[in-house]
């Protein structure tokens, strides 16, 4: 006995009817308001991350720095590394004005620094860990270019600690 299909139409929508209000949906949603515009004119979600992003960076450069200060050895190593985490702070900072770091009680005062060499790369590699993992972690909150941008760059941090971690060894 050969099979008969049914001779009710099929119920619910049809395929014609979704992809018209799917249509419809993505011109309504084009024409609607920014989504990282934040509302009441301040700065957009990508904006604080870009600006944040570019606060993190400088700090960590102030850390490389004071490393150096006080680790003058160490420069034929941290150098190469310092010059990325420079770039980094220079992508983030593109199109941005600076945020004003949060205030500490010696505005003058870097960064502590271990006495030894050795505790210095381990405190340097544990802020880039540290870093890297905060930025990866913000990834979901950003909308693409800038996603790319921080998983680029937590990539490299991720790098610059395993880096310093293996050269203590």
């Amino acid at each position: 006995m050969p099979y008969r299909p049914p001779l009710r139409a099929p119920s619910g929508p049809r395929r014609r009817t979704l992809l018209v209000s799917a249509a419809g949906a993505a011109l309504l949603a084009g024409c609607s308001a920014d989504p990282d515009s934040g509302g009441g004119g301040g700065p957009s979600v990508t904006q604080r991350a870009r600006a944040r992003a570019a606060r993190d960076s400088r700090e960590l450069l102030a850390r490389y720095d004071a490393v150096l200060a006080a680790h003058p050895g160490l420069a034929e190593r941290l150098g190469p590394l310092r010059a990325q985490v420079a770039a980094h702070a220079d992508a983030f900072g593109d199109g941005t004005t600076p945020t004003p770091a949060k205030s500490s009680a010696s505005p003058s005062a870097g960064p502590a620094v271990p006495a030894t060499e050795k505790d210095a790369l381990a405190d340097l590699a544990g802020a880039e860990r540290a870093l890297a993992d905060r930025r990866a972690k913000a990834l979901v909150e950003v909308p693409g270019e800038l996603a790319r941008l921080l998983a680029s760059v937590a990539a490299a941090g991720a790098t610059h600690a395993y880096l310093l971690t293996e050269g203590a060894k």
